[in-house]
């Protein structure tokens, strides 16, 4: 396995509205399905908004994130926007693939199997440059590698070092939801980026203690996702769903106390929970979930409200 040295971090810029990623789950039809035109509909308003940074997967609606951000970008100046996509599944056309397969609905009709040895990687890449019609991308990621740590760790990182080496990517790192797996990653291989989802957000700090100081001395970029853990910090009231599972008694307890604190000062929860991860200066970027047009508008406009400082102070985020 390579050493750490080996890694040559470099900051992280994103072109377009600072600090915000796109991710590509939601118009690919995580828990509902999107229709193309909605998809389609949803990009435009982002790159409208000042979004140029997206993030997809080929887990993604089995290959469809991928797919719709190829139209979309066509045409359009490639150093004008950032792309970031995934490895350690790959995916095979399956007549008898089940739709809302892993959550997603709408989408082809592909099987996923996972792979993290180093052919495995590099096929899964090309296979993604085809569906996005490019010939690099600015990052590529470990996709969730939590039951196959070592292969990952041992041969699919070398390989993307040397992706990396000749130019099919520009950055290396890991997307997971969980915090040991990243720091694993942190110490033990040469990348660039992290992205974890969930546990950096209002009801989870998980990453706060270790993975955020480890990634600033390291100089490792940190993307900051699913910071409404499913849902719930959207609007706890109507949505109770944390970590795609039907919260607990506590959890949801804890975040309609925040709701009302946020309500006490007239702003939205949603509004503290999008601005949240960019108040650590170990983050980079925050990454919506967004997926239609109007979530879109919405997402925006969180990130536009004031957060009073004493409301920070009162959520304990001071």
């Amino acid at each position: 396995m390579l050493s750490r040295s080996a890694a040559r971090p470099q900051p992280l810029t994103l072109p377009g509205l600072p600090g915000v990623v796109l991710g590509g789950a939601g118009y690919a039809g995580l828990f509902r399905p999107v229709g193309a035109a909605a998809a389609r509909e949803a990009l435009n308003n982002a790159w409208q908004t000042g979004i140029r940074a997206f993030d997809t997967a080929p887990h993604y609606g089995a290959g469809q994130g991928e797919e719709r951000l190829r139209p979309f970008l066509r045409g359009r100046e490639r150093t004008d926007y950032w792309v970031c996509t995934k490895v350690g599944r790959l995916l095979r056309e399956d007549p008898l693939a089940v739709d809302g397969t892993d959550g997603f609905y709408g989408a082809p009709k592909r099987s996923r199997r996972r792979d993290y040895s180093a052919l495995g990687v590099r096929r899964s890449l090309a296979d993604s440059l085809a569906r996005l019609g490019l010939d690099h991308v600015d990052m590529l990621l470990v996709h969730d590698p939590e039951d196959h740590l070592e292969q990952a760790l041992r041969s699919a990182v070398p390989e993307m070092v040397r992706m990396r080496e000749q130019g099919l990517t520009a950055g290396i790192g890991v997307g997971v939801n969980t915090v040991e797996t990243a720091l694993r990653f942190a110490r033990e291989a040469p990348i660039d980026c992290v992205l974890i989802a969930g546990r950096y957000t209002l009801l989870d700090r998980r990453a706060e203690a270790e993975l955020l100081p480890e990634c600033a001395r390291r100089g490792i970029a940190v993307l900051v996702g699913g910071v409404l853990n499913s849902g719930i910090l959207a609007d706890p009231l109507r949505r109770t769903t944390f970590d795609y599972e039907t919260a607990d008694f506590q959890v949801l307890a804890r975040a309609r106390d925040m709701a009302r604190v946020c309500a006490d000062y007239g702003v939205p929860l949603r509004a503290a929970a999008l601005q949240f991860p960019r108040r650590h200066s170990a983050v980079t970027a925050t990454v919506l979930g967004a997926g239609t047009a109007a979530e879109i508008a919405d997402s925006f406009e969180m990130l536009n409200t004031p957060v009073p400082e004493r409301l920070w102070h009162d959520l304990g985020c001071a």
